[in-house]
């Protein structure tokens, strides 16, 4: 089985059948991190361009690293040092870009409909890294891989998703994800945090954190987009943790195999208490981990590779 699209731009453009193969083709991938030499040739001679006009830790290191393991040549434009501080159109520079014979454009930008307008307009393969409020599949995909690896299943799962869900492209893309899967997704904010048509996306809404705790299987938590929110959404942060913050009170409720999660950068003790973020049922660093794995099955399932087939 092959991917429809030679391009990756959201999950709500995949179906079940699509995410199951990331999913399934992630798993040898991970694999070849307990080798002593985690390379395979499978993109030899290609070339991986990562576009980043918002910062960018984990994300950005994580395509470089997938790319690399890949055997891929990357190249990470500093837009700061860039012609687009010149003046130049984003299309024009990543024309430029183009011209130097180039396989993938990993894009991240502020703008939520990038990815998908420059995928139309040049032949490069497009993978989005996150636009705007919009998406964010691969970060999508790497929280599939993580509770499906963990609990052997997503179909049947009670999946809460915890914090600023109206700014959260991680938030779509794991509702995109999850439903397509079979998992019952509930958001959890206050009002001011809860997009007003999220429940067309398959999701339940609660305002309330306790109110929905015990019957959880995930808790994945986000983080407050402040640099997003213009105006003030809620009363402060101390408000704000006490009735949606993740800690030790709230974990002990939980159940016993409730898997913690967060897609990061973690504001600890806001969203959540050091103590939930270090705890044993936390599976944030695997989740970082499983960003390079989910990442280096993206780039060889784009690249043309099947999924019943991984290069050794």
């Amino acid at each position: 089985m092959e991917l429809k699209s030679r391009h990756l731009l959201g999950l709500e453009y995949l179906d079940r059948e699509e995410i199951e193969l990331i999913l399934q083709t992630t798993k040898p991938f991970k694999e070849i991190f307990t080798r002593s030499v985690k390379k395979v040739p499978t993109l030899r001679g290609r070339t991986v361009v990562n576009l980043f006009f918002e910062a960018s830790t984990r994300t950005r290191t994580s395509f470089e690293l997938a790319a690399k393991r890949l055997s891929a040549d990357v190249v990470n434009i500093a837009i700061a040092q860039s012609s687009v501080t010149k003046g130049e159109s984003l299309l024009d520079t990543v024309k430029t870009i183009e011209a130097m014979k180039t396989d993938f454009l990993v894009v991240r930008h502020a703008v939520a409909g990038v990815p998908q307008f420059l995928s139309t307009r040049i032949k490069s393969t497009i993978v989005n890294a996150g636009d705007g409020q919009h998406a964010h599949p691969t970060q999508g995909l790497l929280d599939l891989f993580t509770m499906w690896e963990v609990k052997k299943k997503i179909e049947g799962l009670n999946v809460l998703i915890v914090g600023d869900i109206r700014h959260s492209r991680v938030a779509r893309s794991n509702i995109w994800g999850l439903t397509k899967l079979g998992a019952h997704v509930t958001v959890v904010g206050p009002p001011t945090l809860i997009p007003p048509d999220i429940e067309r996306m398959g999701a339940k809404v609660s305002h309330s954190l306790d109110a929905v705790l015990e019957d959880a299987d995930v808790i994945n938590i986000l983080r407050l987009q402040l640099e997003r929110q213009k105006k003030n959404m809620f009363p402060s942060i101390r408000e704000y943790h006490a009735l949606y913050g993740m800690d030790g009170k709230r974990l002990r409720r939980a159940r016993k195999d409730v898997m913690i999660m967060h897609p990061g950068p973690m504001n600890r003790g806001v969203e959540i208490s050091p103590e939930v973020a270090d705890c044993s049922q936390s599976y944030i660093q695997e989740q970082v981990t499983n960003g390079v794995a989910t990442r280096m099955a993206v780039l060889y399932l784009l690249g043309g590779g099947r999924g019943d087939v991984v290069a050794e």
